[in-house]
């Protein structure tokens, strides 16, 4: 037991908040690191590869070794034959919850770039799983989640486009994640339908909160003036910005 390291005093330079659980920090060879603190310890998160810093089979972890025997199997023409057994779904799917475990940690720290990454690359492994697994269990067990992963990449995509000012995009990516949910084909699961309609919910909440806290266009100023123009019945006034406004909307400008 004396090669172990009594923890108390780490754990009491970082008092337990539950609001203020996350941070970023650099590692004693500079690298950066995702720490979390618990109520009973600290758990410490690799930001690149797999989560844990495992390399299974040599490689950055299961999901690169998988498409990589799909890529073999492929160039030897045998694609028809492979397929991910019981076991190597389980696997698949614990690698996948690691990725979970720090997705979440990012987005709620607004690192909004590895949020998406780390989203994607969860997708990537349920569309994977969904189509070579072959028990058909194990192809369904990922898809009541399917609405819920859509939804965290796009809000991250989305606030990341915010946080450029690039408000309008920013809904366009809110209602293209919108339309991908509304299209998933129907899972007669509970988790599915109260994950596809929470997520519906939470996007169209988070458009409405973009839409109310982002800047007036030119455009959108000269309307709201005209309409208090007409209000106080300020008709000279009126007609000036409605000349305005149609010269904008000639030159496209929005």
């Amino acid at each position: 037991m004396s090669d172990f390291s009594d923890l108390r005093r780490l754990l009491q330079a970082w008092a337990y908040d539950s609001e203020q659980d996350a941070r970023l920090v650099h590692g004693e060879d500079g690298r950066e690191i995702l720490q979390v603190r618990t109520p009973l310890g600290i758990e410490q998160y690799e930001l690149e590869g797999r989560p844990d810093a495992a390399r299974p089979h040599g490689v950055d972890s299961l999901l690169d070794f998988h498409l990589k025997r799909l890529t073999e199997s492929k160039t030897k023409g045998r694609e028809t034959n492979f397929a991910l057994t019981e076991a190597e779904c389980a696997e698949l799917f614990n690698e996948g919850t690691l990725f979970y475990f720090r997705y979440v940690r990012l987005f709620q720290l607004r690192d909004w770039a590895r949020t998406i990454r780390d989203t994607t690359r969860n997708l990537l492994l349920f569309d994977f799983v969904h189509q070579f697994a072959e028990r058909e269990e194990d192809r369904q067990f990922l898809e009541k989640w399917r609405p819920y992963i859509l939804r965290v990449k796009a809000s991250a995509a989305a606030m990341q486009e915010v946080d450029a000012r690039n408000y309008e995009k920013a809904l366009a990516l809110i209602a293209e994640a919108v339309e991908k949910i509304q299209a998933l084909e129907e899972i007669d699961d509970e988790t599915f339908k109260f994950e596809q309609e929470r997520s519906l919910t939470a996007l169209r909440e988070l458009s409405d909160q973009i839409q109310k806290d982002r800047p007036l266009s030119e455009l959108e100023k000269l309307e709201r003036q005209l309409r208090r123009a007409v209000d106080r019945q300020e008709f000279e006034r009126a007609a000036q910005l409605r000349d305005r406004i149609r010269e904008l909307k000639k030159q496209g400008i929005c």
